[in-house]
């Protein structure tokens, strides 16, 4: 299950979680060489990239 991490209930959310044995982390983009990596589809992209253009991940959900 996948947060935002601008959420104010996430805090709460993520200890009810990891309370009950689940693993909590934040997904964001991965590095790769002098670029960003999405690390749902694993296309490359430009340091400014927000979101991205091959599958549409965002780093906020």
């Amino acid at each position: 299950m996948a947060t935002s991490p601008n959420d104010a209930g996430d805090d709460v959310l993520d200890q009810f979680l990891s309370d009950r044995g689940h693993t909590v982390e934040r997904i964001g983009w991965e590095q790769e060489y002098n670029k960003k990596q999405c690390p749902e589809c694993g296309g490359l992209h430009d340091p400014s990239a927000s979101t991205c253009t091959v599958c549409g991940w965002e780093p906020t959900r």
